[in-house]
């Protein structure tokens, strides 16, 4: 395995409950966390993935990239989360497979984290 890919994560993906209104609704607190290694995990380079907002009250908005390796699919929904490092990541869109001959090359995901 190359150093590029020696990251593991967590994906936490939580049940949909009812709410008091009847909408179907994540419920974090009881997610269920798979821990997925071999993976590369870094900040967002590009300025546009990242924001800050200080008209109402301070939030940051942080871009991060995650991809695996060739060959490794992710089972990881839009609906899901990612831990690491003690931050709370949330996937932005859809997750992207590349496919070669039909099968998948390899994963990237957008991902956000806002405080």
């Amino acid at each position: 395995m190359s150093l590029f890919f020696a990251q593991t994560v967590s994906r936490l993906r939580a049940p949909l409950v009812t709410d008091r209104y009847n909408n179907r609704v994540p419920d974090w607190p009881n997610a269920a966390r798979t821990d997925v290694a071999g993976v590369n995990l870094q900040p967002a380079s590009s300025p546009s993935d990242s924001d800050e907002d200080t008209v109402d009250r301070q939030v940051a908005v942080t871009g991060w990239r995650l991809y695996t390796p060739p060959g490794m699919d992710l089972d990881l929904l839009a609906t899901d989360r990612i831990e690491y490092g003690g931050r709370v990541l949330e996937v932005v869109g859809e997750v992207g497979r590349w496919e070669v001959a039909g099968r998948v090359h390899h994963v990237e995901v957008y991902l956000r984290e806002v405080t």
